[in-house]
């Protein structure tokens, strides 16, 4: 992801199977609001879309693409700064022409900070 914009996020993969995608990242003052030095919302959006993303590519059929079509974000918790947050990413759905995944985001203490919901519609290969 380097050189995209999940490596300007600092996203690190831990894990990428068809059944599970998950990843960390840390909390750090670029990706903060003002004044409260948490993560910001759209930076955990960001991460959950990537997460989701990543596990539609690892289920499309050859030569299919992929883009987000819907996102639903519940936040719960705030990330302070200088911790990490890890996302974990599970099929909700499998079709022929869509893909539903959910997002749980969890803080090092183990806390819900966000649960997102994402539709990722599959394209198919032009011919």
């Amino acid at each position: 992801m380097e050189g995209h914009f999940p490596g300007l996020l600092g996203i690190r993969f831990t894990a990428a199977e068809r059944d599970v995608v998950r990843a960390e990242m840390t909390v750090r003052k670029e990706l903060c609001t003002m004044p409260m030095a948490v993560l910001h919302g759209g930076a955990l959006i960001s991460l959950a879309d990537t997460l989701g993303a990543v596990a539609t590519v690892l289920n499309l059929p050859p030569g299919a693409g992929t883009t987000t079509i819907e996102s639903k974000t519940n936040f719960f918790h705030a990330a302070p700064i200088d911790t990490t947050v890890t996302g974990e990413c599970t099929p909700l759905h499998r079709g022929k022409s869509t893909m539903v995944w959910q997002t749980r985001i969890t803080g090092e203490d183990g806390a819900l900070v966000a649960l997102v919901t994402q539709t990722q519609m599959v394209l198919q290969p032009r011919g």
